[in-house]
């Protein structure tokens, strides 16, 4: 499905870019760039950290990854395919991440930017709390 996605948007997965973006998405929890680098050392690699963000870069302008600002950290992105506004609720507890896209928060997004004849670019929503499991 990468491939694919990459394909459409005229881009290449590269073998380095696809092994990272198989880093984050083995993690099932966010991975920080340095945890990245550390994956692909233990791997036989010996990528500069130049090399392991821009990878990262890549992926996230991909749409194949998100970036979660508030923890410095990537996870994959669960529909790379769709075109969607991302709103994560992280939990403070155990630091799971869950994604969903409400069209109702992405219209108010979209009325408060027009509003104000913004244009925004991949708005992202982050919310810390404590998920149902750790309550």
């Amino acid at each position: 499905m990468a491939q694919e996605q990459c394909r459409k948007q005229g881009l290449k997965l590269t073998p380095l870019r696809q092994q990272v973006l198989e880093i984050v998405w083995s993690s099932h929890n966010p991975i920080g760039a340095y945890e990245v680098l550390q994956a692909l050392q233990s791997s036989g690699h010996k990528p500069a950290p130049p090399t392991a963000y821009r990878a990262l870069d890549f992926l996230v302008s991909a749409q194949l990854i998100h970036r979660i600002e508030s923890l410095n950290a990537f996870i994959g992105c669960p529909s790379p395919n769709d075109a969607h506004q991302c709103q994560f609720y992280i939990c403070s507890e155990c630091g799971h991440i869950a994604e969903i896209n409400s069209p109702a928060v992405a219209s108010a997004l979209d009325d408060g930017a027009n509003a104000l004849g913004f244009k925004s670019q991949q708005p992202v929503i982050e919310v810390h709390g404590i998920c149902k499991a750790c309550q």
